[in-house]
């Protein structure tokens, strides 16, 4: 976000914050910050926001910016903030000021009555916060822990022109229009259900086909590119994600470690914290629902011994994993407590891993291309030198890191670089998809790593005969098979290119007269694998078609009495009407084989 929009943003959230406080003089405030997309502000107070209260509180903002109220900034001393905050009452805003190192100087910030504890930046004048808009309500726990007070967020967002305001939020009515949990339900693609888990997405027929025939493209093209398909299981010995630091550095995202019956029975004395403790430090056995495919890899790999001749080894995986994410952070398909990876894991010589992350790059590339995902960007995530987070040397995080940037830049897309983005154990390359309303998404990664090969002590013979370290790319082109779909879903709207349609060709017959003469059409139709089903209800031609295009079906076969005379088909087409025409049967099936097998987003005749 470039500055001038960040200090708009981030005044129009002080600008929230003081109409709230005119309107409702009870209020505590907590956190306002500016966003890649707005603003929000976490209020606590009786007052229950409802969607009524929006429009109050603009006009009430409009009323501040119209004072021309200036943005007032003021060092001042711990005590002197501790001081003001208490004589206001604002309790959340104490206990922000006891975040702030005791080197670190404090700033605080007013405009009119208003006063925050802030870094900024902020406009000089409200007046030039031109144009703003308060978007909805939320809940939003303290501090983002669960545990702790639920407090009303209020979100909105700010440009620095009318103009830019107005396309900025018909993009998020285009946005709600293909919302992926919206369009899942209509369209009957998948389902969430409290029964099961919040987090865990339960595939409905139609969806799963969209899951397949992702899951059938990318390994088509794994075949020709040398990869083995493997399987490991959902769960693992705990000291496996210890050897790999998964465990304890992925600890507050995993579901916790669960004890064997045999540790249980020998141990009823425990209380649950000491059981707890023993699973967490080492002193008890237990399993780990997997955060991660890599670990069973990596023993697949160190079953046997290895030659440099064998080298590389590509093991390929559709594997579930699971993390935990706390519920506030729940959304569909996008951000889920059990996903599929499409994951893949090579195992190469150090000379040999600059071809292969090339390779992993343009695989990416392709399958972006192919669904028209073509406004991309790459991101490098570097190791911050700063940080403790990171495993391994100095050395051999120098080499991955290198070997990404020459990928980056053989790619031949714009790429930037990004200090703290890496893995713990390697650098990384993500790809940044923009979508067709202009939203970005971080889809596909690529990751290079010396240190789970070290950690894991596994070898390769070398052609002097003598043991070598093999140098590890963790790489997956879709990431989460959830999420990805979510995305495709928002992406086409629902209106997927025919290769991916759950239901690719509707056959809408006229009368009974030519039942015999459908179901022809549909068994040629589906010995061929074209997904296709017959509409033979009494209803009008015209509510038929109405159904067919609200369930975004690609092609429509209209069948009356002339198309079974002359063994034909009448063509409707969502992509083109171009095609629209009576053809002879074969003629039909062809071409919409022609657009299946190219698997071509728009068929031009």
């Amino acid at each position: 976000m470039e500055s001038s929009l960040l200090k708009i943003r981030h005044s129009a959230a002080h600008i929230l914050a003081a109409a709230v406080q005119r309107l409702f003089l009870s209020v505590k405030f907590d956190i306002g910050p500016a966003t890649d997309d707005g603003f929000y502000y976490d209020f606590d107070l009786d007052h229950q926001f409802t969607t009524d209260d929006l429009p109050k509180i603009e006009a009430e903002m409009q009323r501040l910016i119209n004072q021309n109220q200036i943005f007032e900034s003021q060092i001042i001393s711990r005590s002197e903030a501790h001081k003001l905050f208490s004589d206001r009452q604002q309790t959340y805003k104490l206990s922000r000021l006891d975040d702030i190192p005791e080197d670190e100087t404090i700033t605080i910030y007013r405009n009119g009555d208003f006063v925050d504890l802030c870094r900024g930046p902020h406009v000089q004048n409200s007046s030039e916060v031109k144009a703003f808009k308060l978007l909805s309500i939320a809940g939003a726990y303290y501090r983002g822990n669960e545990k702790n007070q639920q407090m009303q967020r209020i979100y909105g967002t700010a440009f620095d022109s009318k103009e830019a305001l107005e396309i900025h939020l018909s993009q998020l009515e285009e946005a709600k229009k293909r919302d992926h949990r919206k369009l899942g339900k209509e369209l009957e693609l998948f389902m969430i259900d409290d029964a099961v888990g919040q987090g865990l997405i339960l595939w409905l027929p139609k969806g799963n086909i969209i899951r397949t025939e992702l899951q059938k493209f990318i390994s088509s093209e794994l075949e020709k590119l040398g990869y083995m398909l493997v399987s490991t299981p959902h769960i693992a010995k705990l000291g496996l994600f210890r050897t790999s630091g998964h465990f304890p550095y992925y600890k507050d995202a995993q579901y916790p470690p669960i004890a064997e019956r045999a540790t249980l029975e020998s141990n009823r004395d425990l209380t649950c914290a000491e059981l707890v403790n023993g699973l967490e430090n080492g002193s008890l056995d237990g399993f780990l629902l997997k955060p991660m495919n890599c670990p069973g890899h990596i023993r697949i790999y160190a079953s046997k011994t290895r030659s440099y001749r064998d080298l590389p080894i590509k093991l390929a995986e559709f594997g579930t994993v699971y993390r935990w994410e706390q519920s506030g952070e729940l959304s569909g398909m996008t951000r889920v407590r059990g996903f599929t990876q499409d994951d893949a894991h090579i195992f190469c010589m150090e000379e040999q891993l600059s071809d292969e992350i090339l390779e992993c790059l343009t695989l990416v590339k392709m399958i972006f291309s192919t669904l028209g995902m073509t406004d991309f960007r790459v991101r490098v995530g570097l190791r911050d030198p700063n940080s403790e987070k990171y495993i391994g040397n100095d050395e051999s995080w120098s080499k991955a890191e290198g070997a990404l940037r020459k990928a980056a830049e053989e790619l031949g897309v714009p790429y930037s670089l990004e200090t703290g983005e890496a893995a713990f154990y390697g650098p990384k390359i993500d790809f940044v998809i923009k979508d067709v309303i202009g939203r970005e998404w971080q889809l596909g990664t690529v990751q290079v790593d010396y240190n789970l090969p070290e950690r894991f002590d596994i070898n390769y013979v070398g052609s002097d005969n003598r043991p070598h370290r093999p140098v590890m790319i963790h790489r997956a082109p879709f990431g989460s098979m959830e999420r990805f779909s979510g995305l495709l879903i928002e992406h086409f709207g629902g209106d997927f290119p025919t290769w991916l349609s759950p239901e690719q060709v509707r056959l809408l017959s006229l009368n009974d007269h030519n039942v015999d003469y459908v179901r022809d059409v549909l068994g040629r139709m589906r010995k061929v694998n074209i997904r296709t089903s017959v509409d033979a209800s009494s209803e009008k031609l015209g509510a038929k078609v109405r159904k067919a295009e609200m369930e975004k079906i690609p092609y429509i076969f209209v069948i009356g009495d002339k198309e079974s005379e002359n063994h034909s088909v009448s063509i409707r087409s969502r992509r083109d009407k171009m095609l629209e025409d009576t053809y002879p049967v074969d003629q039909a099936i062809d071409l919409v084989l022609a657009e299946i097998q190219t698997k071509r987003l728009f068929l031009k005749k």
